[in-house]
């Protein structure tokens, strides 16, 4: 099976990107299903049912997200309905939505990381309890861990090792160099990087972000311009052991 992880999509300019690019990859490596973080597809900031639906019709299967899935609110009563979003699996129980998702011959895990981030539930606890209780599940398991601070993600990704197919990280927007399949057999990559405008930082509008570290004064960012990087990874699983056997980086420029 080959899976493809697109990163955190930035505003339209990532989600042009995404429809571009992706029907081309899905030929190139014979693409079984596909993955992307939306929690920035919005403006930059959150998801919305329109963007989402953007995303689904340039042919994404499953969208994660983070800590702005919240940003727009008319998103929430379609996290506990049809569309196959999800909000990490580590928030409260009672907010709205879901952190796991059958796709297939697929379980998709979404995790937020707590350092830097904010106060959340243990992701590595409610990941033991998710791989304990989930019951008859697929053999391919990818996790898409949100998290911020590097030796955070690395620790999940050995944690998980053997017990799940893929530790993929995301929200810094900066891809690493860290591609590789781990002992017990588990892909993994610290931050898979962005679908957004690479003449940016992160994403934004490089003005923008320079005034609020000059002054120290909060704004909005905007969304940068110009040529779009497309960032992912390519990870093939075996099917009935769940052992990944190959993970390749993608980059495009758009």
């Amino acid at each position: 099976m080959k899976i493809l992880a697109i990163g955190d999509v930035i505003g339209r300019p990532g989600r042009y990107a995404v429809a571009k690019v992706l029907p081309g990859l899905r030929r190139e490596y014979g693409i079984d299903a596909v993955i992307v973080n939306g929690e920035n597809a919005a403006g930059g900031l959150g998801l919305t049912p329109d963007t989402a639906q953007e995303l689904f019709d340039s042919g994404i299967d499953v969208i994660t997200s983070g800590n702005h899935i919240w940003h727009h609110k008319d998103i929430l009563p379609y996290l506990d309905g049809g569309l196959a979003v999800l909000r990490p699996l580590n928030y409260p129980p009672a907010c709205p939505g879901r952190g796991y998702l059958s796709q297939g011959d697929m379980l998709v895990v979404n995790l937020i990381g707590r350092t830097f981030m904010g106060n959340f539930d243990c992701p590595f606890r409610a990941m033991d309890r998710l791989l304990a209780d989930v019951g008859e599940r697929p053999k391919v398991v990818v996790v898409d861990f949100h998290a911020e601070a590097t030796s955070e993600k690395v620790a999940m990704g050995r944690y998980l090792d053997g017990r799940v197919s893929a530790v993929l990280g995301t929200h810094t927007h900066v891809g690493t160099v860290d591609a590789s399949i781990l002992c017990g057999g588990t892909a993994y990559v610290t931050d898979i990087g962005m679908v957004g405008p690479a003449n940016s930082v992160i994403g934004d509008d490089v003005s923008s972000v320079m005034e609020r570290f000059l002054t120290q004064i909060p704004g909005r960012l905007s969304v940068g311009k110009g040529p779009v990087e497309f960032n992912a990874v390519v990870v093939e699983v075996h099917n009935e052991t769940g052992k990944a056997t190959g993970i390749e980086r993608v980059r495009r420029v758009v």
